[in-house]
């Protein structure tokens, strides 16, 4: 087969992964990493499947096979994690992940044979570290962010506790979920094939839910109890490293805890600083003067260098003025508000305890759900027809109700955004109706 008809296969399966808002910018890079991924017939078959979670039955009719043979596809790409499957109401459904987070880190989240990890890692380094047109725009094409930090609960005062709701806790997750799984972290794995790996914890990936489950099912995590992973998440805390999670406040899929020089995230937050890769939490350091030595331990912990060491100026009197003998300048920490994180861990790492959490101005919002996220994304990125009538998404008037209950919550500028890229009188009446209360 010419090397042309190759390409195309890959390339039907890149414009496949761009109708969903997390998609992947087309370059060669990504067509070589697709083809260690899948082969030329897999990408061939992967490229016409919908969006939404489909059956055996979906798949089959769509590539023209007989279901045993589907299942059979199915069930391979499953078992490389290429596809996640999950059981509801007592049917197997399967759905194709985003690339990120998705079938890119799942691919080395453990040690396998069947394929050239150390090849596939440089690759994936050339393709987010070097060209960076993925991480740009997965962490920058949309207002609405893929991810959010959350707090180290250790750090908090008795008066921050009470503000911190559950969905802001990565222990409640882990406590609440009903599947908990722990993979090896994609970040380190990917960069100690690039012999640039640090020494944080490698296996500390949290994944939860149904990705959990499937993910365990194959063998790309391993089950573990709510005591195990909060075991992991204080171990985490040890280490100094982020915790990362999926920007939603209900079902959340994954918590990856973050190193500052091999998390993309952190890369992306450091080099690119004031654009904010991932939704912060809702605090801010704050530095007791009167306590700070200087030392600069708060500053070289920092994971994305938000904290310097600035000269502070001799105290002066009342009248305003600096009174002869005073102390000379001293050194103490300064912490840029416009890119923090407010994840916490200076505070833990400050030997005089001087440095403490206050509340950001205003309250950080974060989506219900991935649909809700997924949908602001969409109509940020004028993408929300794909999300409804590609391969039929959303064409059960359940699923339909939900995408409308969605768009209903949205500020009334996105709402009209929605109904412009709909370009749908339908829409826009049926949003009409909802809003004056009809059924």
């Amino acid at each position: 087969m010419s090397h042309h008809s190759i390409k195309e296969s890959y390339r039907k399966l890149s414009e496949r992964l761009n109708r969903f808002p997390q998609g992947a910018p087309p370059s060669e890079t990504l067509y070589r990493i697709l083809s260690l991924l899948f082969t030329e017939k897999e990408a061939a078959l992967v490229a016409q499947l919908p969006i939404k979670p489909f059956t055996v039955k979906t798949a089959a009719r769509i590539w023209k096979l007989e279901e045993v043979e589907a299942h059979r596809i199915l069930e391979q790409l499953a078992s490389r994690a290429l596809l996640l499957d999950m059981e509801h109401e007592g049917v197997q459904r399967y759905v194709l992940p985003p690339p990120m987070a998705g079938f890119i880190e799942f691919s080395i989240m453990r040690t396998r044979g069947d394929i050239d990890q150390k090849l596939l890692s440089r690759l994936y380094y050339q393709y987010l570290n070097v060209e960076e047109d993925f991480i740009k725009e997965l962490f920058f094409g949309t207002e609405t962010r893929l991810g959010r930090v959350y707090v180290q609960e250790r750090v908090l005062s008795n008066e921050n506790a009470v503000h911190v709701l559950d969905y802001e806790r990565a222990s409640h997750i882990i406590k609440a979920t009903p599947h908990m799984g722990i993979s090896m972290c994609y970040c380190r794995h990917k960069m100690q094939h690039m012999d640039l790996a640090c020494d944080a914890p490698m296996d500390i990936c949290m994944s939860f839910g149904n990705v959990a489950a499937s993910l365990i099912k194959h063998g790309y995590a391993r089950r573990v109890d709510a005591s195990e992973g909060l075991e992991l998440l204080a171990k985490a805390y040890e280490h100094n490293l982020v915790q990362c999670g999926e920007n939603v406040r209900e079902g959340v899929n994954f918590i990856c805890n973050c190193c500052s020089c091999c998390c993309e995230a952190l890369v992306a937050a450091r080099k690119f600083g004031m654009l904010q890769p991932v939704n912060t939490t809702n605090f801010l350091p704050e530095i007791d003067a009167a306590g700070c030595t200087g030392c600069g331990k708060c500053a070289r912990t920092c994971p994305i260098e938000a904290i310097s060491i600035v000269d502070a100026p001799a105290a002066a009197d009342e009248s305003g003025s600096v009174p002869a003998g005073a102390a000379p300048n001293r050194r103490l920490a300064q912490v840029d508000e416009g890119i923090c994180l407010g994840c916490g861990v200076c505070v833990r790492s400050c030997p005089t305890k001087c440095i403490g959490l206050k509340q950001r101005q205003s309250r950080v919002v974060t989506p219900v759900n991935s649909v809700h996220r997924t949908l602001l994304m969409a109509v940020e990125k004028g993408q929300l027809q794909n999300l409804i009538f590609d391969n039929q998404a959303f064409a059960s008037h359940r699923a339909m109700a939900a995408v409308l209950s969605a768009i209903l919550k949205l500020p009334p500028v996105k709402q009209a955004m929605a109904s412009k890229q709909m370009k749908s009188v339908y829409l826009e009446r049926l949003i009409s109706r909802y809003m004056k209360g009809g059924n």
